[in-house]
């Protein structure tokens, strides 16, 4: 088998190669063979010049040969490499990435023999076949007979690791590290000039220098020579931002702490980047201690409370519990079960040990055993993602290929002709013919394609950082402008973090809320003071702010030895024993506690998954909480059951399906979640902006339909598909239940015109059941009840039909959706948004936060060392701001290259990572987007424009003997160079249109545009200079002479720049996207120069600038007819480009048709 299909998340297939002896490479042999030939053939019957010539182009074929092996992994393996059919002889392979996941690479395969066995007499040699990409390893299975990633041991059952007890001999820790290697990160740090090299060898590059020799041998020496300087200036700021992103990310080490670990039946002190997974460690923190976790492991013994914040950005630290208490046969999900692991690169705030563990740990740590290592683990995996999305970034590229095919059939048919008429004159120069050949076919390929393509989205990356939007996939910019349906997160998303306690529903002698603690039962009051996850962390108490928020209403407070007791001195205190902590898939928790030397189980969860673990439900227990939670309430069901006598090591080691079952209900605490200020603003623009929305959360169906009506998601009667009742079948109804109607799969898209549909996460099974998920969730509006995988399945059934999503939430539960959809967002509860100068006015308060929430800066520190009182002057402020501009663009760079994205900043949930509490980034990132786009499409329109007037200027008018003077070409290339890093700049509306981008390049707008503004260029150049040609002595000139200025040459000049001018001008995309001319000031100061500077040349008011130019002076009433003609050649552009626009204006996809497509793929796949 020659090639194996891997199928990975990273690696989608490997072939397998084997390197071609050195004589034997098709770069070697064949060349040797043709400078033979040349040797003893060419240079004995030709004379020294042809011989040259002949020798030169064997040259360049050989370069050229020898360039490809670098530029294309596929040539690379043509020329170097052979396939082989079994795996033994090969010595490399050819990986082939998974999609957006890097290009493909041939990496060497390696063989070792390595030791299986516990000891020497039982232990046998087994060969191991390996490649490493990447950063990882992937390893060849017998059973499977393809490559696998090396296995890790992060899927055993909670048995298995309680029983560890590490590497029990020299030889296993041994065959461990060769395995899987020390536990650092280790990449090569490169230094400038090999950054240089690689920069010097890109395609384009060598393209470049390559158009410049064609120039400098036709003469054009001081504009080939501005050129190069140009390219070789770009490409070194290119490599020096490259190797400060490149040394900010070395500096991330795994920490070197030493650590008990236990080997070889005993503990001993090792560094941690000795450990290896299946290590058994003692971790916690010292007094003081501020190092990190070293590797992903998993907690056997103990407690700890961790900052996350350098992985996901969530600042409220985490309470990680140890395994204990589960089932002993029960998996390890590293998705599920996050609360039992402590990840790599987090940091240890406290930690509790347990002495019961049948392990002691030495130094009173909590006992984990080693998951992960390097590269592979959390913090890894994000230094991966940053490390290798660090090259260079464009967007559209596969369609900037296919585009710059369309115009090099035009640049061929123009040097056809050229060679033709060439041929047919006998007295031409061959030299000379197919110079200009080369010049023409060259010409069409624009040099700058590249770099322009790059500053489109690195603009954008960096108006995103300035908002405090990090992005580490960015090829995901653009996508952000074709997004049709934005999906939000509910709970901390739409809606604030900070909830407001109402009261509870205790069904005693009061059916209605009661807020009064003093009025409520008082095992209620118990239940709410002690089932939660509360901890305090050096003084201070973090955790749920809904949990804090019923202790306050209750007027309860919690004690750092793990009691609840009331303020008042007036009830016992409530002892914690043991917590079973929430879990999304069981939607409660629970806690043993201790009142008074009797024990109860506390638990408290959603009110329909405690329902069917009570011992009697209340009469009017489903109406009170469905009552509530259609006010947009948050209702949570408290439950309690009292315990038999035990001890407290017994109350601890209780099965957790035994503390939350025959439970007795004592109430309903009822909360309010307050919608962010601004939530309502941004959907309603969204929505305004030819979006659909739909929201995706955990909470209960009737809470999320009320704040989804609050939000503008539904605008149309809700209905809810519920089960009926002693029925298989289900029905809608109404969120009042007065409105009801039969489920049927094929009524769903009729029903949804008129209605706004919900659904809930219990639907998911019926609908997996009858093969109706992807006949259903296009159309449904809000999903409530869902389960982190059911919100990845939502994404992946969305975008299945065509639809491009955009998911926004807070990055804990929503991980899986947030990586499944075109553009995720994490919303990290750091800061309001900081205002720009498109929204300078911002409030007191926000500027508050801001104070709080950021370090000083320069400046502000040098004005807070001020008297308070002073007014800054003048030249003070304008030191600040300079001090300011400074900082930002030492930050920024030149734009040419994406900024550098920091470990703090970046989260590993999801591309794009906003430090906001406001879904406001969603506008941000979109309007970027939608820059990028029209960026883009406007950049191909003119540069396809440029090229094609540049083809007929050097095939048809250079056969009529028109030529540029060296000094034309400069000041031609400058001017297109301005005007591409003015209109590159262009910032983004605030409002975002209703008006759609265009999303592709390959559309009927953009053909139509381009031949007509071209047909109308045509008839501007040739109707000039044939009126040029009238006042031109009768004389021939030669093609291939040396440049004369003429009158002809002259005039074409003028109008080759008038066009060129006038193509920037009208193929400029502004509103309703971007600043219209009128707002981009350097835009328009540009279009003011040129115009001015047209005008000066035609008019001749400056003889000696028309001298240095080489333009010769013009006949009365020539200037002023150039200049009317060009005004008429510009508005019949303008006009053509703007009733093209209304024409075929950007539409939102047409999605329907391609579910329908899906639907009978699916049907078809199944029969």
């Amino acid at each position: 088998m020659p090639e194996f299909h891997v199928g990975g998340k990273v690696v989608e297939r490997v072939d397998l190669l084997k390197k071609r002896h050195h004589a034997w490479r098709l770069d070697v042999w064949p060349f040797a063979f043709l400078y033979t030939i040349w040797l003893f053939l060419a240079v004995p019957s030709l004379d020294f010049t042809d011989s040259l010539i002949i020798l030169g182009g064997i040259a360049v074929l050989h370069i050229i040969v020898l360039l490809f092996t670098a530029w294309s992994v596929d040539f690379k393996c043509l020329v170097q490499f052979s396939k082989v059919s079994e795996i033994r002889p090969a010595d490399a392979c050819k990986v082939i990435p998974a999609k957006f996941s890097g290009s493909k690479e041939i990496v060497p395969l390696h063989f070792r023999t390595t030791v299986l066995g516990p000891t020497t007499s039982s232990s046998r040699n087994v060969d191991e076949i390996y490649f490493d990409f990447r950063k990882q390893r992937y390893i060849f299975s017998d059973q499977k007979e393809t490559f696998c990633k090396l296995p890790y041991p992060t899927k055993e059952s909670f048995g298995y690791y309680l029983k560890s007890t590490g590497h029990g001999t020299d030889a296993k820790v041994n065959n461990a590290t060769d395995k899987w290697g020390r536990n650092v990160f280790e990449y090569p740090q490169p230094n400038f000039q090999k950054l240089m090299k690689e920069q010097c060898m890109e395609p384009f590059f060598v393209f470049q220098v390559f158009c410049v020799g064609l120039w400098c041998l036709d003469q054009y020496v001081f504009y080939s020579l501005f050129t190069l300087l140009m390219l070789f200036f770009f490409e070194a700021t290119m490599v020096k931002s490259r190797l400060k992103s490149l040394t900010a990310l070395s500096r991330v080490k795994v920490d070197n702490q030493i650590l008990m670990v236990y080997r070889c039946g005993k503990w001993v002190k090792l560094s941690g980047t000795d450990l290896l997974p299946g290590d058994v460690i003692s971790i916690g923190r010292a007094n003081g201690d501020d190092k990190t976790v070293p590797a992903d492991m998993l907690l056997l013994a103990g407690s700890a409370i961790v900052n996350e914040a350098i992985l996901t950005g969530e600042s409220t630290p985490q309470w990680k519990t140890s395994v204990t208490g589960r089932g002993i046969e029960e998996r390890l999900s590293s998705k599920r079960d996050k609360n039992h692991i402590l990840f790599g690169g987090t940091k240890i705030l406290q930690h509790t040990p347990d002495k019961s563990f049948h392990l002691k740990s030495p130094d009173g740590g909590c006992v984990a055993v080693v998951l992960r290592t390097g590269f592979e683990t959390s913090q890894g995996k994000l230094m991966r993602t940053i490390l290798f999305s660090s090259e260079r970034v464009t967007a559209n590229s596969r369609e900037s290929g296919l585009f710059i095919l369309f115009l090099v059939f035009f640049a061929i048919i123009a040097a056809g002709y050229v060679l033709k008429k060439g041929l047919e004159d006998p007295t031409r120069s061959k030299y000379k013919l197919i110079l200009s050949c080369s010049l023409i076919i060259t010409s069409v390929i624009p040099p700058e394609l590249p770099m322009e393509l790059s500053i489109a989205v690195n603009t954008s990356l960096i108006a995103l950082a300035r908002r405090g939007i990090f992005c580490t996939e960015p090829f995901r910019i653009p996508f952000a402008g074709k997004v049709d349906i934005c999906c939000f997160d509910k709970t901390g998303t739409l809606t604030s973090d900070d909830m407001e306690y109402c009261g509870v529903v205790a069904f005693t002698s009061n059916p209605d809320l009661e807020s009064d603690a003093n009025k409520l039962p008082r095992r209620t009051v118990e239940v709410l003071s002690a089932c939660h996850s509360l901890v305090f962390v050096e003084n201070k108490l973090v955790g749920d702010p809904l949990e804090k928020a019923a202790l306050k209403g209750i007027d309860w407070i919690y004690t750092s030895d793990e009691k609840a007791m009331p303020k008042r001195s007036n009830g016992y205190a409530v002892q914690i024993v043991q917590r079973h902590q929430f879990a999304s898939h069981l939607k409660r928790m629970a806690v043993v506690v201790r009142v008074q030397e009797e024990f109860y189980a506390f638990v408290k969860g959603a009110p329909e998954t405690i329902q069917e673990r009570l011992v009697e439900l209340p009469s009017q227990y489903v109406e009170t909480y469905k009552k509530h939670t259609r006010q947009g309430s948050r209702v949570l069901a408290l439950a309690y059951k009292p315990l038999h006598d035990m001890t407290i090591s017994e109350a601890r080691s209780l099965d957790r399906d035994v503390v939350e079952s025959g439970l007795i209900f004592t109430g309903f605490a009822v909360f309010n979640c307050p919608i962010r200020p601004d939530s309502a603003s941004v959907l309603k623009e969204l929505l305004g902006s030819s979006h659909d929305l739909a929201m995706i959360t955990g909470d209960q169906a009737l809470t999320a339909c009320h704040v989804a009506s609050q939000v503008h998601i539904i605008s149309k009667p809700a209905l809810i598909l519920v089960p009926a009742v002693n029925d298989e079948n289900y029905k809608w109804v109404s969120p009042d239940e007065t409105d009801t109607v039969p489920y049927s799969e094929n009524q769903v898209e009729a029903l949804s015109d008129s209605h706004d549909l919900c659904i809930g996460g219990d639907s998911f099974e019926m609908l997996h059941r009858t093969g109706s998920v992807l006949q259903i969730i296009p159309y449904v509006k809000v999903f409530a009840r869902v389960a982190p995988e059911q919100k990845e399945l939502i994404l992946t059934t969305l975008k299945s039909v065509g639809r491009m999503t955009l998911m926004c939430g807070d990055g804990t539960n929503d991980v899986g959706a947030l990586k499944q959809a075109h553009v995720g967002i994490a919303l990290l509860n750091a800061m309001p948004p900081t205002q720009t100068g498109d929204a300078a006015s911002s409030s007191s308060n926000n500027k508050a936060i801001k104070q709080k929430s950021n370090p000083p800066n320069a400046a502000e520190s040098s004005s807070k060392s001020m008297p308070p009182n002073r007014h800054l002057s003048a030249a003070e402020n304008r030191r600040l701001r300079l001090k300011k501009m400074m900082e930002e663009m030492n930050e920024e760079g030149d734009g040419r290259s994406a900024p550098i994205v920091k470990l703090g900043d970046a989260s590993m949930a999801s591309p794009f990572t906003a430090k906001h509490a406001s879904i406001s980034p969603t506008l941000d990132i979109i309007r970027q987007g939608r820059s990028t786009l029209v960026t883009t499409l406007q950049m191909f329109k003119i540069l396809g424009l440029n090229c094609l007037a540049t083809a007929y200027v050097l095939s048809v008018m250079y056969l009529d003997g028109v030529k540029l003077g060296d000094m034309q070409a400069t000041i031609s290339g400058i001017f297109t160079a301005i005007f591409f890093l003015v209109i590159s700049h262009a910032r983004p509306l605030q409002t975002l249109s209703p008006d759609r981008p265009h999303p592709n390049i390959f559309c009927a707008y953009v053909f139509l545009s381009l031949l007509g503004q071209f047909a109308m260029h045509l008839v501007f150049l040739i109707s000039s200079v044939n009126e040029a040609a009238k006042h031109m002595p009768e004389e021939c000139i030669e093609p291939d002479s040396d440049f004369h200025p003429n009158l002809v040459n002259t005039v074409s000049y003028m109008v080759n720049m008038m066009i060129q001018v006038a193509t920037f001008a009208v193929n400029y995309i502004g509103r309703p996207f971007n600043q219209g001319i009128s707002e981009n000031r350097p835009f328009r100061y540009a279009l003011f120069a040129a115009l001015a500077f047209f005008v000066v040349i035609t008019s001749d008011v400056f003889r000696d600038l028309n001298d240095w130019l080489k333009l010769v002076p013009l006949p009365d009433g020539m200037g002023v007819k150039l200049l009317l003609w060009a005004a008429l050649m510009f508005s019949g552009c303008y006009g053509w480009e703007k009733l093209l626009r209304w024409s075929f204006p950007g539409k939102m996809p047409a999605w329907r048709q391609r579910q329908k497509r899906a639907l009978a793929a699916v049907k078809v796949k199944m029969s």
